[in-house]
């Protein structure tokens, strides 16, 4: 327990100091926001339009649909600051050798590359994500359910720990790969697969192996659609288990690899 609180602790300090550094450049911080505020309206502006033409897409009517785009806004807001940036730089500092003042430390290697950093400009992602989930509940006519908001949330952590895994999978890449610009590149096309629901691909006959592969064998598809199904949508227990030990498998193999990665690393003052 005193170990947890010491990360806890930690952590808060690195949050902290990175909002400062972020606060020193105002200007850039609140272009950065008003991108991010820009491209959630032309998300929404595009999806109404869509919506304006049919009632339903793939079994998913436009309240229900708006909930999955709030939670993926959400969702990937929440990946973006408190791990993407710190993945991204990994690579590099593997090539220029930094990654041996961070190995020195006394500390979890893995926590302190993936989470040092926290990136401020993209949290309000988490909260446009949050207004755009309510506004779909409120057109809905939803009323609160203890029960189902208590499986949303522990969805929608192991949707954050599920894509941690598969970052963390990426990022290891690069002790071999040094420069793995492109393998970072396979994580924005993960992303945008999680832009729509799974029904989508499972639909369309050439498009179904990619669901099932996107599901079952690589689940990156859960990440979105089991959260976003489970508050707005009939629940179904086998894919909430079947998410629970998805997470449980995907986080173990992840830090193995990583670890693994970290062995083959030579160092470089070797």
């Amino acid at each position: 327990m005193s170990g947890a609180l010491r990360y806890l602790r930690l952590y808060a300090q690195l949050a902290r100091y990175t909002l400062v550094r972020e606060l020193s450049f105002r200007g850039n911080f609140l272009v950065k926001v008003s991108v991010e505020v820009l491209w959630l309206g032309i998300l929404l502006a595009f999806y109404r339009v869509v919506f304006s033409k049919t009632s339903v897409i793939a079994e998913w009517s436009e309240p229900q649909y708006l909930f999955f785009v709030g939670c993926y806004f959400a969702m990937n807001g929440l990946l973006e600051t408190l791990f993407l940036e710190n993945c991204n730089e990994f690579a590099e500092l593997v090539r220029k050798g930094d990654l041996d003042f961070l190995l020195i430390r006394p500390i979890d290697e893995q926590f302190l590359i993936t989470c040092r950093r926290v990136d401020w400009s993209t949290a309000p992602n988490v909260l446009m994500g949050v207004a755009v989930m309510g506004l779909s509940l409120v057109n809905l006519g939803w009323s609160f359910d203890p029960a189902r908001v208590a499986v949303f949330l522990l969805m929608f952590g192991c949707g954050v720990m599920l894509a941690y895994s598969f970052m963390v999978l990426l990022t290891a890449t690069g002790v071999w790969l040094v420069r793995n610009q492109s393998m970072m590149e396979l994580w924005w096309l993960f992303s945008s697969l999680t832009r729509y629901p799974r029904e989508i691909y499972l639909r369309v006959t050439w498009a179904e192996p990619i669901g099932l592969f996107f599901t079952f064998i690589v689940p990156f598809l859960l990440v979105i659609n089991v959260p976003a199904e489970s508050m707005v949508k009939v629940l179904d227990w086998r894919l909430v288990g079947f998410t629970l030990l998805a997470t449980a498998v995907s986080l173990w193999v992840s830090r193995r690899f990583f670890r693994r990665a970290l062995r083959s690393y030579r160092s470089a003052s070797s």
